[in-house]
Parts: C-alpha cells; structure tokens; sequence
C-alpha cells in the first residue's frame, strides 16, 4: 500500500522540479490560480505561514517595530519618483487604467513593493529628530507580473511582510539593516531548521534603488540556492527623492536615512526543498500545522476510539498541535497520507497497544518506529518535538556543509556546480567575471561572506591582488 501510493510523487532524484510540483499539490498546500501565475494558498499551507508569521512578528515587536497597513495602489507619479527604482521594477508592474467604468485621470500601480507610498506617508508624518527612529513593518500581499511561475517560489501574487525603518544617522540606518539580517537568519536557524548563508549583495544582485542589499541564501536539497529574505540599506536616496527631512537638535534640517527588509511565502518553498523527501514533505515541528496526528487502529474494537480521543486531548493541553483522524479510510491508506503531509509525530492506538499500556510511534524525520508509555506519553510527545526540530537542523546543516567546496579556478567551479554543490569563489567584484559565471556555467554571486580569502587571485581571471581588495563570494545556480 505504502510503495503505491507514493507512486503519485515523482521521484525526487530524478526530476526535483515535478517532485516538488507533485507534493505542494497533493499535499494540499496550494491550487492554481484562474490567473495565470497566482496561487490559491489552500488552509493546510497557510497554517504554516500563519505560523511563520507569528513566530516572526513577534521577534520584530521584541525589538521596537510596529505593524502598519498601507494601501496596495499607488498613484503613478509616486512610482517615477525614485527613477531606479521604477526602473527595476517596470517589467513586472500591474497598472490600473480603468475603474468604476472610466477611464483614470493617472493611472495606479498595484504595488510590487511599498517603498514609494510609505515614503509619501513619512514626509507628511516626520517633522523633528523626535519622531525618530521610526520602525514600521506591514503584512501584506504585492503584485509582479512574472512570466516563469512556481507554487511559493515565483508567483505573480505573494504574501509577505515588508519592514520600513527610518533614522538619523547612516550608522543607525546601517545597523538595522545587519541586524534584521541576523534575525533572519536566527529565525531561519531555530524555527525552519534550516541554516542559511548572510553577507552582501554585489551591485548587480541588489534591489533597484538600495544603496546595499544584503541576503540570506539556503541550500536546497538539488543542489540549488534559494535566496531566503533581504534587507536594504537605502541611505537617502528615497528620502531625497520623497524630501523626508527632519528638524535636527543642531537647529538644521536634515534628509533621514532608510532601511528596508522582507522575507515571503518563498519561505514554505524552502521549507520543502530544505527538508522533504521521497515521501513527501518533512515539516519542522515549529511550523507543523499538526505536530501530532493520532489514529486510532481496529477503532471497531472495544476501547479503542475512546482511548484515541483521551489521548489527543492529553496531548492538546500539553500544548501540541494535533489532529485526530476518525475518518472512514483504512490505517494504512492514513499512515500514508500524513507521512506525505509531514507531520512530525504520529501516534497510532489500537487493542494491543491499550493492553500493553503504550501507543505504537512513528517519527516522520527519521522514519523510525517505537513504544512510549500511555500515561507519559504528553511530556514525552512535547520533548521529541525538541528532539526533531534539533535533528532537522542538524541533518540539514551537515548537508549543506558537506555540498560546500573552494573552487580556486573556473575549471574547478564548473566541476563544484555540476556536482550540485555551492562553490566559495575569490572574486575582485569585477562585473566581467560576475558575467562570466552566469554565461558559462548559469550561476551567480549569492552573497560576499565575511571570510578571509584562500587565495590571491581572483577564482575567474586570475588576477592577483592584495586581500582587501578580493572577497569570498559564494556562487550557485539559484531558484
């Protein structure tokens, strides 16, 4: 039964991109869209970005940021204000002529991001050095016309948050950009079980209209990187585009400074590629839908569907999240389908088990079978909870390390990428060489790491140069 109904995923070894297809469809997590390139978000998917967000809005409130809303249709002329930054964003742009049956006055955008109408709101609220810093940061669906869809890693409508930060000096600016970095990445670590990359942008790679882009790169189970969240150092430039000064206590006025960071739905994609397997998904029990599923097996026999019911709500009020299936399917056809959901434990009770005063589990990270005491089984269900979350992160990291090499010259980065490994390359941040690795070998710089180089000379043209003046960088193919 097993073998046959994983039949229904393809085989992630051979063709990673229609496994990953098969199992966000057949796990219900999202349905196409009627619009080409959107996505339904079905309640099983977005009972993990509820969980996401919660588990980050609650770190963005611990340290000082507020939750606004602003609208998602922006008036034209505040898009062109800031002329790169319409510029990187054009291609991708949805524009509202008609409405109400006529035709426009000024046609509106529907945001592909809120940088323009929140930096429209800032110049009327901020006045003095007193209204500063101020840390705001929206929940919010946005808009870009892409041409190549995927299910939470490229649609043409996403959920995300965008934060918006306003300073008065560029170390104060600068220091919330490094620091919602690493809270990403901390998040990432204790909360999706997946260790990630952080450092710079290069030029090329940084969002239209940053002075500095920094992002936060995860290793796919195929090899591939997935840049997991942002965060942008603006400096002035919006500021000066949208004239958001402030009354400084030196009697002058003054331009703020800007910073921006925003992490997405692109997040439960890297949950399934990060984790999953030939079953299916594999969830981190932090953003589980449901932690524990227990079924009950021969639930005709006497005892048992009581049991059942007494066990999950034992469970509920040791604060796990968990589902009990009394639905008129056979054991085996559920072992199957929550295994393919991911669920990190389930619990099965039947006649047997009931005598022998224990419940027969299965652990979806490892896949191995066990006993635990009926009458302990909540503390012991609540600490194998810490136990996986641990194990992924663990499993995860020592994946990811072991697909990381030194490629000292592009005959050994080529080899590096068609292994599907990450490679750490020497760069001089010439754009030529940048170029270079996308043109032969379809790869590019993710992020410069704070590391020493290992050589001195550039990986791409062998130039040799003084360490300050070379970078590691980290190249791969990416999502």
């Amino acid at each position: 039964m097993a073998k046959q109904f994983v039949k229904e995923i393809a085989d992630m070894d051979v063709d990673f991109p229609q496994w990953y297809t098969d199992v966000v469809l057949k796990t219900q997590l999202v349905d196409y869209g009627p619009v080409k390139g959107t996505m339904v978000i079905r309640p099983y998917g977005y009972a993990i970005w509820e969980n996401i967000q919660r588990e980050l809005d609650a770190r963005f409130k611990a340290t000082g940021h507020q939750n606004a809303y602003f609208p998602m249709l922006i008036p034209m002329s505040l898009l062109n204000k800031e002329a790169e930054h319409v510029e990187g964003f054009a291609p991708e742009v949805a524009v509202v002529n008609v409405a109400g049956g006529e035709t426009l006055a000024e046609p509106v955008v529907i945001r592909p991001t809120s940088e323009t109408i929140i930096c429209n709101m800032y110049s009327k609220w901020i006045n003095s050095y007193r209204d500063l810093p101020l840390k705001l940061n929206q929940w919010a669906n946005v808009v870009r016309w892409e041409k190549t869809t995927r299910p939470f890693l490229r649609t043409s409508e996403f959920l995300w948050q965008e934060g918006h930060t306003i300073h008065a000096t560029r170390e104060e600016s600068m220091a919330e950009t490094l620091d919602m970095l690493h809270l990403y990445a901390d998040f990432a670590r204790d909360v999706l079980a997946m260790p990630t990359f952080i450092g710079q942008k290069s030029e090329k790679e940084k969002f239209a209209g940053a002075e500095a882009t920094f992002g936060m790169e995860a290793m796919m189970l195929d090899g591939k990187s997935l840049q997991a969240g942002t965060t942008h150092h603006f400096g002035q430039k919006f500021s000066r585009a949208y004239d958001i000064q402030f009354l400084d206590k030196d009697g002058t006025h003054k331009y703020v400074w800007q910073s921006s960071w925003g992490v997405s739905t692109r997040l439960i994609g890297a949950i399934i590629m990060a984790h999953g397997d030939q079953r299916g998904l594999v969830l981190p029990p932090k953003v589980a839908p449901v932690q524990v599923v227990v079924i009950p097996v021969a639930a005709h026999k006497e005892g048992v569907s009581e049991k059942a019911v007494e066990v999950a709500e034992q469970l509920r009020k040791a604060g796990l999240r968990v589902e009990l299936d009394t639905r008129d399917q056979s054991p085996g056809w559920k072992f199957n389908e929550w295994e393919m959901k991911g669920v990190p434990l389930r619990i099965e009770i039947g006649p047997r088990d009931i005598e022998q005063g224990v419940a027969t589990c299965s652990r979806r990270d490892t896949c191995e079978k066990f006993t635990l005491p009926l009458d302990d089984l909540a503390d012991r269900a609540s600490e194998l909870m810490q136990q996986i979350q641990s194990n992924m992160y663990a499993k995860s990291l020592a994946f990811r390390d072991s697909h990381v090499k030194l490629a000292r010259n592009m005959d050994e980065l080529g080899e590096i990428l068609d292994s599907k490994c990450f490679a750490k390359v020497v760069w001089d941040k010439d754009p030529a060489c940048e170029a270079l690795f996308k043109e032969k070998f379809q790869a590019t710089v993710r992020v410069m790491l704070d590391e020493r180089p290992f050589q001195d000379v550039c990986t791409c043209c062998g130039r040799k140069d003084s360490a300050e003046n070379l970078v590691v960088a980290l190249v791969a193919r990416a999502y």
